[in-house]
């Protein structure tokens, strides 16, 4: 049984993209544990949603509070230790070409302050290999397939032990079959209790894997039923 504990307040934000208002009144409470899904058209909100709840785009209006930090009150100083907290997964990966599997994940524990040569190998290691990629860790990005480079990205996601994933998009780029085992990854990690905001297009999915559903319509954000 998980423990409900809250990680995420949303209280009538605002949510803005390139200056514009582009959702209204946003509103929502998950706990640890949660896992939903927000969908919607193309620039209907959701990925500017999504960066605000990293400080990628600043919060104006209203109030938004992840695992007990108010983040319109944070430093700029104190924002890595905010993002240490939350994995994001991206569709484009967003990874090092000219680094292989292994260095990817090293990169971002160096930046997070990780030291010890041995407890980073041993987590590297872990990691690839809860993704299904333990033999893949000397293998570049470009020698990996679309749905190998999202399991990394997953992997690098981890390395902090995040309370919270968010996943924007993360089967989009990807065959069905591939698409359905990253959503099935993604939900053996919520299982163990790390909260999970995913974006999506993919109705077939989220239909089998069922989970509450928020949509971003006409500047709205709400719950769904499909």
């Amino acid at each position: 049984m998980i423990e409900k504990t809250n990680i995420i307040e949303i209280e009538n934000a605002t949510i803005f993209h390139h200056y514009k208002t582009i959702l209204n009144n946003v509103s929502l409470k998950l706990n640890k544990g949660d896992f939903i899904y927000i969908i919607g058209k193309t620039g209907s909100g959701k990925s500017s949603l999504l960066k605000t709840l990293y400080s990628d785009i600043p919060l104006k209006m209203g109030k938004i509070i992840i695992d007990g930090d108010e983040i319109n009150k944070i430093k700029k100083s104190q924002l890595p230790y905010l993002r240490r907290k939350i994995g994001i997964v991206f569709q484009d990966f967003q990874l090092f070409q000219d680094r292989n599997a292994y260095e990817n994940i090293k990169f971002v524990m160096d930046s997070t302050g990780w030291i010890d040569k041995t407890k980073i190998n041993d987590r590297i290691n872990y990691l690839l290999e809860k993704v299904g990629l333990a033999n893949k860790l000397k293998n570049y990005p470009y020698e990996l397939s679309g749905g190998e480079q999202q399991r990394l990205v997953i992997a690098r996601a981890l390395v902090n032990e995040p309370k919270l994933i968010i996943a924007d998009e993360p089967t989009g780029n990807l065959d069905p079959e591939i698409a359905e085992n990253i959503l099935k990854l993604l939900i053996d990690i919520n299982n163990n209790g790390t909260t999970i905001i995913m974006t999506t297009h993919n109705y077939n999915l989220i239909k089998k894997y069922k989970k509450k559903t928020y949509r971003c319509i006409d500047g709205n954000f709400e719950e769904i039923i499909l």
